[in-house]
């Protein structure tokens, strides 16, 4: 078994310990290029505690596993090594539904429960009162249509068509239409344990167009 730096060595398992939940833990933090330490800062746990985690010998709670899952970008099902349902690669135009919330007008573009949230979005006109979002993440627009106006930080950029922005979504951001007919995006975010609309959308009700 191979040992990373940094890491204590493995120790046998005790008796009783979840079967899939060592491994899984394992693979999957190095998957995420974690360090053992990091991970466990992270999940507000000890090196040593994520190291019997990983080793079996200690089972986790559910609060560490949802801690775990949550840093992983993953599902307490995937962390028990439950298999997922079978998911279609592909999303067809016609069975995605638009929904609005406060001006915004989304299609999903991609698959659901993915750690990557994929949205075709109607961005409408920016204005001065619209929210400034700062979360984990990183996002990623493509304007389609219209113009987009972002403001990153203290810098303000305008895309056109063809244009696109990657940023840390940590940085405070707003993203509107820089004209009144309002544009068309391709957005993609990594945060996965958010709900899809609340990335860009902000809590307000949502609708079905």
């Amino acid at each position: 078994m191979d040992h990373v730096p940094g890491e204590t060595s493995p120790e046998p398992a005790t008796p009783g310990a979840l079967p899939d939940v060592a491994p899984q833990l394992r693979g999957l933090r190095r998957r995420r290029g974690l360090t053992l330490e990091a991970a466990a800062q992270r999940a507000g746990l000890s090196p040593a505690h994520l190291s019997r985690l990983e080793t079996g010998n200690r089972q986790p709670s559910l609060p560490m596993l949802l801690a775990l899952a949550r840093i992983y970008g993953t599902t307490v099902s995937e962390l028990l090594g439950e298999a997922p349902p079978e998911r279609d690669p592909v999303v067809r135009a016609g069975r995605s539904e638009p929904v609005e919330a406060d001006g915004w007008v989304y299609r999903q573009a991609g698959g659901a429960g993915r750690a990557l949230q994929c949205l075709r979005v109607h961005v409408p006109y920016a204005t001065r009162a619209d929210i400034v979002r700062v979360h984990p993440g990183e996002e990623w627009i493509h304007v389609l249509e219209g113009r987009v106006r972002l403001a990153l930080g203290d810098a303000v950029h305008v895309l056109d068509p063809g244009d696109s922005a990657h940023f840390d979504s940590l940085t405070p951001h707003r993203i509107g239409a820089a004209g009144p007919a309002g544009a068309e995006l391709l957005f993609v975010h990594t945060l996965m344990q958010s709900p899809v609309a609340e990335l860009c959308l902000g809590d307000e009700t949502l609708h079905r167009r």
